[in-house]
């Protein structure tokens, strides 16, 4: 028998831990990941800003964000969130370029200058 994914299911159960542990950084950053592939974007965006709070050295946390203010056609602040998570350092490259999540920002010439930034000087 097939284990099928039930991503409501999991939000309602992840959304009672957080009620009682409201600082649980894994739970949150799940709930913002099952939140953004929901479609719930604006709910995705807060709880990665939560995490941001909870995590503010944490590399990844800072990405998810810029993915999060991208999606929600915020450009400007998604590019200085992807800034500092480079800053703090967020390395892939590969994955920055072909993240669906940040398609709105790669025409963005800030974004080609972080890309130009990261690539390897040969």
């Amino acid at each position: 028998m097939a284990k099928t994914s039930d991503p409501e299911f999991e939000i309602r159960f992840f959304e009672s831990v957080l009620r009682r542990d409201p600082a649980y950084t894994e739970v949150v950053e799940l709930l913002g990941s099952l939140y953004t592939r929901q479609g719930r974007i604006a709910d995705g965006l807060r709880m990665d800003r939560k995490l941001v709070k909870l995590l503010p050295s944490n590399a990844t946390a800072h990405y998810n964000l810029a993915c999060s203010l991208a999606l929600s056609k915020r450009l400007r602040d998604a590019l200085r969130s992807l800034r500092q998570a480079v800053e703090l350092g967020y390395t892939d490259l590969d994955w920055m370029q072909q993240d669906p999540d940040l398609e709105g920002l790669k025409a963005h010439p800030g974004f080609t200058a972080l890309v130009a930034q990261l690539k390897p000087q040969s």
